[in-house]
């Protein structure tokens, strides 16, 4: 898929657009340490997506397996920030003006990239849902 998606230059682009919406999106871009300096997070996600799409595998040699799940523990990725996160790789995805197919193949792992990320159903700063409520013989 690297190959046909358009190898290096598409990711670069990719990352590029989705980047250049993730710094304008209020919402997102707190979740970010380094800011509005997103450099280490272009080159991360740049790395990630061109091994996960069949091409070098720098991103292991410099950060070893992905672990995607833990990497973004820390940071509340809820069902908000994953709209936001999918909005925003929605327009460099549409950037990149690929074949249906290989757009479908490319979105689908995105879909489920994203709600996979997904770790809490709270917005930062809510109280957190603990339970569904009382349960009474009647409810």
């Amino acid at each position: 898929m690297f190959t046909i998606i358009g190898g290096h230059a598409a990711f670069t682009q990719l990352v590029d657009v989705f980047y250049r919406e993730v710094a304008a999106d209020e919402y997102l871009i707190a979740m970010y340490p380094e800011g509005q300096e997103l450099d280490g997070a272009k080159h991360r996600l740049q790395t990630f997506l061109e091994q996960y799409f069949g091409g070098p595998t720098t991103y292991s040699q410099e950060r070893g397996h992905p672990r995607l799940r833990m990497r973004h523990n820390p940071y509340p990725v809820t069902p908000k920030a994953r709209e936001h996160w999918l909005r925003h790789m929605r327009t460099a995805l549409d950037s990149l003006e690929l074949p249906p197919l290989h757009d479908t193949m490319v979105w689908d792992y995105f879909e489920r990239a994203a709600t996979a990320m997904v770790n809490r159903f709270d917005e930062p700063g809510e109280t957190p849902r603990t339970s569904l409520g009382p349960l009474t013989p009647n409810s």
